[in-house]
């Protein structure tokens, strides 16, 4: 079916896997469900009909009754353990419940090969529509599968690799916001600690390099450190390390929120160092110099994508679409003018 840019194909039934195979709809099902006897060879015809049309197993209808439709929501996320990612899960729960679905939810550690099994896992599950939070570089893998009907937004990065409905941060407009903030504080030796190399750190060097570039001139590149991942703990190192230079920072840009709780840990207390960090962290507003963030509002990002996916369950088959939500800087303390 074609509407408005969006094509889609018949997903492949049992009946298919039969008439390819020349067997009957029982042969398969015993074949699929691992039931009863099967001769080899009858089993290798159909395993190969399988390959061959893209079948998968239908893992919730063999759990179902007749004519009950899967009312549950795929969510592919990254660490919970981060209160981002933990407020964009509540978020999505919140908002598929709201609109009578559950949520099944996947967690990996940006590790591409266990994404995609994940993703595979709740595929095989037949879930309504997929939510991505996506750390991969690739996910063409899932072009069939959205020709086959199934919805897919992508939520906080980009769709990578297929066109597919997302919702994002301005990443590169907030950190502008955020190191011009330092700069019009009087800072003028800011840092910046990046974490892992993903797509919303990226944009947020490069909105850090313009707003330094526009006011400095040029940008000091002792000033930029790539971590390897981006835990607290990396982070804290790194800081300490920049802290201990001949010539050190007045101020710190954080491109996550444990980039920024590393950073506090390696100051120790120290209240003479600005800082601007992307993501706010639970009880950021009550240290002894509040921490000045870009609010990333997950609740909204959850939220929002949950309802882009309503829409094309709903059939919405218009081209994909991108949606960008600005973050919010949260003036505190630790990003206000320096005393003269």
């Amino acid at each position: 079916m074609t509407d408005g840019g969006m094509t889609r194909v018949a997903r492949p039934t049992m009946n298919d896997v039969a008439r390819l195979a020349g067997v009957s709809l029982k042969t398969v099902s015993r074949v699929v469900n691992g039931e009863g006897y099967i001769a080899s060879a009858t089993a290798a015809r159909v395993e190969a009909a399988i390959a061959q049309i893209g079948y998968r197993r239908n893992e919730i209808a063999r759990r179902m009754r007749p004519g009950q439709e899967s009312t549950d929501l795929g969510l592919l996320i990254g660490d919970l353990r981060n209160p981002f990612f933990g407020g964009v899960a509540a978020a999505v729960i919140a908002a598929a419940h709201a609109g009578g679905y559950g949520v099944m939810i996947a967690s990996v550690d940006e590790d591409p090969t266990a994404e995609r099994h994940a993703v595979e896992g709740l595929i095989s599950r037949q879930v309504a529509g997929l939510l991505l939070v996506a750390g991969g570089e690739d996910f063409g893998f899932l072009a069939d599968e959205i020709g086959l009907g199934t919805p897919v937004v992508f939520l906080d990065r980009p769709a990578a690799g297929l066109e597919a409905d997302e919702v994002v941060l301005a990443n590169e407009a907030g950190a502008r916001e955020g190191t011009e903030h330092l700069l019009a504080g009087g800072f003028t030796r800011i840092a910046i600690i990046v974490a892992a190399s993903r797509h919303s750190t990226g944009e947020r060097l490069r909105g850090y390099r313009n707003a330094i570039s526009a006011a400095l001139g040029e940008v000091d590149e002792s000033l930029i450190v790539q971590l390897d991942k981006g835990s607290a703990e990396e982070a804290e190192a790194a800081a300490r390390t920049l802290l201990a230079a001949p010539n050190p920072p007045d101020a710190v840009f954080a491109t996550t929120g444990f980039v920024t709780l590393g950073l506090l840990r390696a100051l120790d207390g120290r209240t003479d160092i600005g800082i601007v960090g992307f993501d706010d962290l639970p009880l950021a507003d009550m240290l002894p110099v509040p921490v000045t963030v870009l609010s990333s509002e997950p609740t909204e990002l959850g939220t929002l994508g949950v309802r882009t996916l309503f829409d094309r369950i709903d059939g919405d088959t218009t081209p994909p679409r991108h949606h960008e939500i600005q973050p919010r800087l949260v003036v505190r303390s630790s990003g206000r003018p320096r005393s003269p």
